[in-house]
């Protein structure tokens, strides 16, 4: 009998060279590269292909590719006849949970991301900063110990003993001082443009919710999990005022897995480049985490029993 699944999509950070042409060939996606290099302006698949490294880090570059590769390994699951109970994505995963879910088309939601990775960059550029993964501490001493800081904030809560900061250069640089000296076993930059998830990204998430304001949204096929709001919903309305919280927001995805976990569901499948999320996911007791990349669609079907 086959499981009840839940689809988690990665956002970035988790791009690599070669992902899209890991992802099982269809004319969709060589379609949706073409409008994604019409609206950026730049060779993305070139840059997919062959990098380099820090061009394909490049917001703009990034955050297209990946809604577009997350997107395109779901299909290839559900196309094989594993289709998800619930889906959430991690930051900008989750344009590519919404579009998997029906609360808009591919194409528009192509549109969505790409003005977001536009005006994100734009703020990055304005307010220069970036990101690092905590290891070691839980959470509440994380944020106890960089509040008093300045210019830095918790991102993303991402499983027990994984937190990640954002904020200035500065601010990045005196919290990792204060948390190694507190006991954190490591703390790494991550491979992002910019500080997301922070308060230094209020000019663009202003911008950004008139854009959602006019975009045309369905209720969802299935129920989604927002990272500003972890609770699950179908209701369009919902989700776009979820959504526009979303740039400033943190990452709460501790909570995110206790909801889809609260719905049963014992098994994801993460869709898209890598194994982060699947990863994250196994520190979970009792819970099975897959990833597309990793194993293939077929091995996937076999694991869960379609």
């Amino acid at each position: 009998m086959s499981r009840s699944l839940a689809f988690l999509f990665p956002g970035q950070g988790s791009q690599r060279i070669g992902m899209l042409e890991a992802v099982p060939a269809t004319e969709d996606v060589h379609r949706l590269v073409d409008a994604a290099e019409a609206l950026a302006g730049v060779d993305l698949g070139q840059i997919a292909a062959h990098g380099p490294d820090e061009t394909l880090a490049d917001t703009r570059v990034a955050q297209p590719l990946l809604y577009l590769t997350d997107w395109a390994w779901a299909r290839a699951l559900e196309s094989a006849g594993i289709s998800p109970s619930v889906v959430a994505g991690h930051s900008l995963g989750e344009y590519a949970a919404l579009a998997f879910a029906g609360v808009f088309s591919v194409e528009a939601g192509l549109e969505l991301v790409s003005e977001r990775a536009r005006l994100m960059a734009s703020a990055a550029e304005d307010a220069p900063g970036g990101m690092a993964a905590v290891l070691g501490l839980e959470s509440a001493d994380v944020r106890a110990l960089v509040e008093p800081i300045g210019g830095v904030w918790v991102a993303n809560d991402n499983a027990p003993g994984q937190v990640v900061l954002t904020g200035t250069h500065t601010g990045i640089e005196r919290a990792t001082h204060a948390l190694t000296e507190a006991g954190a076993r490591r703390v790494v930059p991550l491979n992002v443009a910019g500080a997301f998830h922070s308060p230094l990204m209020e000019p663009a998430a202003r911008e950004f919710a008139a854009i959602l304001g006019s975009a045309q949204f369905a209720d969802a096929r299935m129920p989604v999990v927002q990272n500003a709001v972890p609770e699950p919903t179908r209701d369009a309305q919902e989700i776009r005022d979820r959504l526009a919280a979303q740039m400033t927001a943190p990452v709460r995805w501790v909570e995110t897995m206790e909801a889809i976990a609260s719905l049963g569901i014992s098994t994801v499948v993460e869709s898209g480049p890598g194994a982060v999320l699947s990863g994250l996911a196994r520190r979970y007791e009792g819970v099975e985490g897959l990833s597309a990349e990793t194993l293939g669609v077929h091995r996937i079907a076999e694991v869960i029993g379609v």
